[in-house]
């Protein structure tokens, strides 16, 4: 037994596609071809570039009336603040250098009154042990040990 189905439209409008953009494709191809479609696109992208160069003029005359700023000198600025972090970064490295060093020094000096202290005390222990020395006669000491 054979079947007929009922008319499908979604395939017979596969169909039509199929062979009108087989058609249009060939069409377009042949007119990207030609020379005189490259000079329309050519004067096109022209009169495109002058529109934004027009565009961008005088949207910069109205910031400049207004007194905001071109995204030009926003650029700028961002540069400028940039550079002065850049700045900041590498004033801060050395200020942490100096102090490092600083503090090194601190503590050399610290070593050099506490050295100096110390010899000072030295010195008057040197300084009582000669005035024991002169109080007691060495053949005291000796006489003593022999009792």
């Amino acid at each position: 037994m054979s079947q007929t189905l009922p008319l499908d439209p979604f395939k017979m409008w596969k169909n039509i596609y199929d062979q009108t953009e087989a058609n249009w494709n060939d069409a377009i191809q042949e007119s990207l071809k030609q020379e005189s479609f490259s000079k329309g696109m050519g004067e096109t992208l022209n009169h495109y570039l002058q529109y934004q160069e027009l565009t961008k003029e005088t949207t910069e005359s109205y910031l400049k009336q207004v007194n905001i700023p071109t995204r030009g000198e926003l650029a700028d600025v961002a540069s400028l603040v940039i550079n002065l972090e850049g700045k900041l970064d590498d004033l801060d490295d050395k200020f942490d250098e100096e102090l490092s060093k600083l503090d090194a020094t601190k503590e050399i000096s610290q070593l050099r009154k506490s050295v100096s202290n110390l010899e000072k005390k030295l010195d008057k222990v040197l300084e009582a042990l000669e005035v024991i020395g002169k109080e007691k006669p060495v053949g005291t000491v000796k006489e003593e040990k022999k009792v």
